[in-house]
């Protein structure tokens, strides 16, 4: 089948600091025109006829990912009140089904089932979900285009009714102790949460309490653990300011905890302590990058009467805080490493959970209790399936609650984790994650699946997939480079891969790929390169700066016209993201994006097969952002490798909503991985 014709209308035409923006491709930009609908129908009947030989190979995927999967399955009950709350999937079914029960014998109630809710819609995603105090009332937000346009209903779970609440445009929610009130907030035009209301079951009109006018900055709504406060917190990628509300007066004024100020962000919780309640924060102000923890006296939180309960550690991050009444909890990152970190309130004691494997990742679980002597966590790694675990914090004992069934035979012992070093241009030590067979071979002959992101200052996962298992056992090791940029090793990390550092977490990851490469873990006709959403932004980079790096590249949902988009304050999350890319009207921000920016880098060169994977109604990464970049690259590569564009008409940024539909769209991105790198049945 021939490729798809790029169509060329007038160009759009920019000048910015004296220079001109020429655009061949912005007319992609209006998916209300049916050229451009039909321009993504085209490139995916393209694909479709290019991956066609794989067609058998990507059912086959598909039957062993699914047959590895317990699809009748539960997850563990936790207590909230007088309930145990859990979700269970069924067996052809898409979608959880949210339960709970008064007790473990007793019969169970469903609270929401969102298969049913996906009847009639394509896509079905469930945002924001809290019960009120007294358990009556289920308050929830259903998004069903994959924009992230949620709206919020309040569901009777006595009557299994819905109330009469319709709210639009919500992104997040909290239950005030009164049961008849809950506070929300609202997103403006370029989907940025900015107002606070105050909501009375059953009114049609809500109080504005507070409007965010910095449109640096993103408001949320939360309940604290004890139910004693309700929170409102204003963010930027930079700066926190946090107001609190006691739960039991929904009319009460709000009170501020500490100003906004730059280079100060702060997360605020509630416990008690000497002298009574105490606000816990997780503050970096003053130049603390990685964070110390305080506490604040609830009658004036101020920052002058703040207490230092765990200083800052340049070569530790503390990355989260979890208080209960008799302890807290701390998640902290050493050397790349998730710990935690457990201390008892009455005493003062301190100890560390150890883990043993050389790459993991650990996070807390449903812990919903204030008044209680455990904490659940989660822990997995590439080898250990995700499991959960309850931590008695006095007697220090760890109960698995429940480990990932791998059906078919799953043999941990088969397969090896590993964390190395590579060096960057600068001397920097660039961690990296891999798992492979235990006896694959180190002498250039594996194959290689490469992936990082490096955004955000968040550090890149090291989970478990049993899917994964369809790569390893045909002889392909994993890999994660934990880039610049990410948060793997603290806030400076992050600082020196964003901004006007951007371009350190490229080329970390070509260090990465290079040290593989030398160290014969791969060669560069076995390595395939993946990176998604600000992970794409990576890959694109990578592929105009090393074009020669590997054999081939999948961008799924990738960031990859960066001056365009930054310079477009309309869209959804521009604005904000100036401290984190930069603001292309400031000429030293623009000067450095344009050296990276994926899409203005394209050249008439080489350059590796590649899949891009995108969802018109990507509320994040713009659709337009990898059709254009693909249509351009059509006319500029000099290569006859292919160059595949995958649009999925009925999702948004994560891709198809549900499990199995899912589950097929990674079976074509594996399909094409494996065939890129010879592991493919002969014929595909």
């Amino acid at each position: 089948m021939p490729m798809p014709p790029v169509a060329k209308r007038v160009p759009r035409v920019d000048v910015l600091h004296g220079e001109t923006l020429r655009d061949d491709y912005a007319w992609l930009r209006d998916k209300d025109d049916p050229e451009v609908l039909a321009h993504l129908r085209a490139e995916n009947a393209y694909t479709d006829a290019v991956l066609k030989p794989t067609e058998a190979f990507q059912a086959a995927l598909y039957a062993e990912m699914l047959a590895r999967i317990k699809e009748d399955d539960r997850t563990v009950p936790f207590r909230r009140g007088d309930w145990l709350y859990s979700s269970r999937t069924e067996k052809g079914k898409q979608y959880p089904i949210y339960c709970r029960k008064r007790s473990l014998e007793a019969p169970e109630e469903v609270t929401l089932d969102l298969n049913v809710l996906a009847e009639g819609h394509p896509f079905c995603a469930l945002g924001a979900a809290a019960v009120s105090d007294d358990g009556v009332r289920l308050a929830y937000t259903i998004d069903f285009t994959g924009f992230r346009e949620f709206t919020l209903y309040v569901k009777n779970l006595a009557t299994g009714a819905l109330e009469p609440d319709r709210i639009e445009r919500v992104a997040s929610l909290a239950w005030t102790a009164d049961p008849a009130i809950l506070f929300y907030v609202t997103e403006d035009a370029a989907k940025r949460p900015h107002r606070l209301w105050r909501h009375r079951l059953g009114a049609t009109a809500d109080e504005l309490v507070y409007e965010e006018p910095d449109e640096l900055f993103r408001l949320g709504v939360a309940r604290s653990r004890s139910l004693a406060y309700v929170f409102a917190v204003s963010g930027s990628h930079t700066a926190t300011e946090a107001r609190w509300l006691r739960a039991a007066e929904p009319g009460g004024p709000w009170r501020l905890i500490a100003p906004r100020e730059r280079d100060h962000e702060y997360e605020v919780e509630h416990g008690t302590g000497p002298g009574g309640d105490l606000f816990y924060l997780r503050t970096n102000g003053g130049g603390r990058r990685n964070f110390r923890l305080v506490t604040a006296p609830v009658a004036d939180p101020s920052p002058e009467r703040w207490t230092e309960l765990i200083a800052h550690r340049e070569d530790v991050m503390l990355e989260n805080v979890d208080v209960f009444a008799g302890y807290y909890v701390v998640q902290e990152r050493v050397d790349g490493l998730p710990r935690l970190r457990v201390t008892e309130l009455a005493g003062g004691a301190t100890h560390h959970v150890a883990f043993p494997e050389p790459a993991y990742e650990v996070a807390p679980d449903a812990n919903a209790e204030f008044v209680t002597p455990k904490y659940r966590f989660r822990y997995q790694s590439f080898i250990t399936p995700l499991s959960v675990f309850d931590y008695d914090m006095a007697s220090r004992e760890r109960v698995l609650l429940k480990r990932t069934e791998v059906l078919g035979g799953y043999d941990p012992t088969r397969y090896r984790s590993e964390r190395v070093h590579a060096t960057a241009a600068d001397g920097t030590r660039v961690p990296i994650a891999l798992v492979r067979l235990k006896d694959a071979p180190r002498d250039g002959t594996s194959p290689m699946l490469l992936t990082g992101y490096g955004a955000y200052g968040l550090p890149y996962p090291v989970t478990f997939a049993s899917s994964r298992l369809s790569l390893l056992d045909r002889g392909v090791t994993v890999a994660i480079a934990h880039v610049r940029g990410g948060g793997e090793l603290g806030k400076r990390w992050h600082d020196a891969g964003r901004m006007l550092a951007k371009r350190n977490s490229f080329t970390d990851f070509i260090a990465a790929a290079d040290f593989l490469v030398a160290e014969r873990y791969t060669a560069r006709d076995r390595l395939v390169v993946e990176g998604g959403s600000a992970g794409g932004l990576l890959i694109g980079a990578v592929l105009n700066l090393r074009p020669d790096l590997c054999r081939a590249a999948l961008l799924r949902v990738p960031f990859v016209d960066v001056l365009a988009t930054m310079l477009d304050e309309s869209l959804p999350l521009t604005v904000g993201e100036f401290e984190e890319w930069g603001n292309p009207k400031v000429r030293a921000h623009y000067d450095l994006m344009k050296t990276y920016c994926p899409y203005t880098n394209l050249a008439a060169r080489a350059y590796p097969a590649i899949l891009v994977k995108t969802s018109v109604h990507d509320s994040q990464v713009m659709f337009w952002e990898p059709a254009k970049w693909v249509a351009r690259l059509r006319t500029l590569k000099t290569d006859d490798h292919p160059l595949l564009l995958k649009t999925n008409l009925d999702a948004g940024h994560g891709g198809s909503s549900g499990r199995y539909d899912a589950l097929r769209e990674l079976a074509l991105d594996y399909a094409f991985v494996l065939g890129q790198l010879g592991r493919a049945p002969a014929g595909t």
